[in-house]
C-alpha cells in the first residue's frame, strides 16, 4: 500500500517551508521513546494535546513519529476505554477521566487516515477509538450533553462544558467517518452525535457558564455544530470581547493575555465559515510568539509584551499553528476536516430531545 505524506510547505508570505520544518523537528525532539508527547521537555502529557501534536506530525510528514504517538495511546488505554488526565513518563499525575480528552483519539486517527490513506494502520487502531467513544457516551445526559469528567474517586461531575462537548461532537463525526471508511456500524454514534450537536447549537444554557474563555466562543464553530450564518454571527458577536486587535486572541476575555494556540484555533473557526481574510490576519499574529528554533511562546501579556507563563513554550501551541497552516493552504487530505465538508467528514442529523421547543424548527 502506498502511504501518502502531507505536502505542508507553509503559508505564503507568513510561514516558510523552512519554518514548518523547524517546528516539526522541535516536536520530534520532544517525543519520548514510548511515543508520548509532553507539553515541553520534562513536562507532563495529556492525551488531548498529545493527539493534537500527533496530527501536526502527520501533516508535516513525520509519519513514524505520528504512528508512535497512536501506539502510545493504544498501550496506555484503560480497560474501560479511557485515559487519565495527565502523565509524566509512566507516572500518572492526575487520575481524573476527562470525556473530551478521551474522545479526541477519534479526531486524531481520522485525521491520520485522511492525510495518509493508510487504511491498515487505521483499521489496526479502530478498536482503540471504539472503546474510547463508548466510554464517553456512557456519560451522555438526557439533554444530549456529556458530563465533562469523572474524578479520581470515580464520581462523575454533574455538568457539561461547552468547549468539551463541542470537541466531542467533532470527535464523534470523526469516529463515524472512520467507521464508514472501515465498513463498521456507527448508527448509535450518529444518533448520539445528533443529540449532542443539537444541544451545542441550540441550548447554550445546558452548559456550565464559561463565557470568558475564548474556546467557549469559537469551539461550537470549529466543531461544526454552528455553520454558515449562525457560525458567523457567533464569531462576530464575540470578536471585540475575545480578540485583541493587532495581537491575537485573548485566552480569557478579562485579561490582555494572548495565546498563540487560541489564536491558531480561532483561525480554524474563521476558515471553517469562509472568513479567509480575518483568518490570515490572525494567523500572521502568531508570528509574534515564534522563536528561532521553531517553538512558540505559549502566551504574551500586554502592554508589557512579556511571556506568560514565564518563558514557557508548549508542543500543543506549535501543533495548533501547523494545523492552522494546513487548513489555510489546503495542503493535506485532512485540511478540510474543520471546514465540515461532507466530502471529508461525516455529517449527522440534528436530533432534538423529546419536548424540545425547537422540535420541527
Amino acid at each position: 500500500m502506498t502511504i501518502l505524506a502531507s505536502g505542508l510547505a507553509g503559508v505564503p508570505g507568513l510561514l516558510s517551508a523552512e519554518q514548518v520544518d523547524a517546528s516539526a523537528e522541535f516536536l520530534v525532539g520532544l517525543q519520548r521513546p514510548s511515543g508520548q508527547l509532553p507539553w515541553f521537555d520534562g513536562g507532563h502529557c495529556d492525551p488531548w494535546n498529545h493527539v493534537e501534536v500527533a496530527m501536526a506530525l502527520t501533516v508535516t510528514g513525520r509519519l513514524d513519529e505520528a504512528r508512535a504517538a497512536y501506539r502510545w495511546l493504544a498501550a496506555t488505554q484503560l480497560g474501560d476505554g479511557s485515559w487519565f488526565n495527565y502523565y509524566r513518563g509512566d507516572d500518572v499525575l492526575d487520575a481524573r477521566l476527562d470525556t473530551n480528552v478521551c474522545a479526541y483519539v477519534a479526531t486524531g486517527l481520522c485525521h491520520y487516515l485522511l492525510v495518509t490513506e493508510d487504511v491498515d494502520f487505521a483499521a489496526a487502531h479502530f478498536d482503540v477509538v471504539a472503546r474510547a467513544i463508548d466510554f464517553v457516551l456512557r456519560w451522555q445526559l438526557d439533554d444530549g450533553t456529556i458530563r465533562w469528567s469523572i474524578d479520581a474517586a470515580g464520581r462523575p461531575e454533574g455538568y457539561a462544558l461547552l468547549t468539551g462537548s463541542s470537541s466531542i461532537y467533532h470527535a464523534l463525526r470523526c469516529a463515524i467517518t472512520l467507521a464508514t471508511r472501515l465498513d463498521r456500524d456507527a448508527t448509535a454514534w450518529a444518533q448520539a452525535a445528533g443529540r449532542l450537536g443539537h444541544a451545542v447549537a441550540h441550548h447554550p444554557g445546558a452548559f456550565a457558564p464559561k463565557n470568558e474563555f475564548a474556546m467557549d466562543w469559537y469551539y461550537p464553530v470549529i466543531s461544526g455544530a454552528l455553520t454558515g450564518d449562525a457560525g458567523e454571527r457567533r464569531i462576530r458577536d464575540g470578536w471585540e470581547r475575545h480578540v485583541m486587535v493587532g495581537h491575537g486572541v485573548r485566552c480569557v476575555s478579562t485579561n490582555d493575555w494572548v495565546t498563540a494556540a487560541e489564536t491558531a484555533e480561532c483561525v480554524l473557526a474563521l476558515d471553517a465559515i469562509g472568513l479567509t481574510g480575518e483568518a490570515l490576519e490572525l494567523f500572521e499574529q502568531t508570528s509574534r510568539h515564534r522563536r528561532d528554533d521553531g517553538a512558540y511562546w505559549t502566551g504574551l501579556a500586554y502592554p508589557e509584551h512579556v511571556t506568560f507563563p514565564d518563558r514557557e513554550v508548549t508542543s500543543y501551541t506549535v501543533a495548533a499553528v501547523l494545523l492552522a497552516a494546513d487548513a489555510l493552504t489546503s495542503s493535506s487530505g485532512a485540511s478540510g476536516m474543520f471546514r465540515h465538508d461532507a466530502r471529508v467528514l461525516a455529517s449527522v442529523a440534528d436530533y432534538a430531545e423529546p419536548g424540545c421547543p425547537l422540535t420541527g424548527a
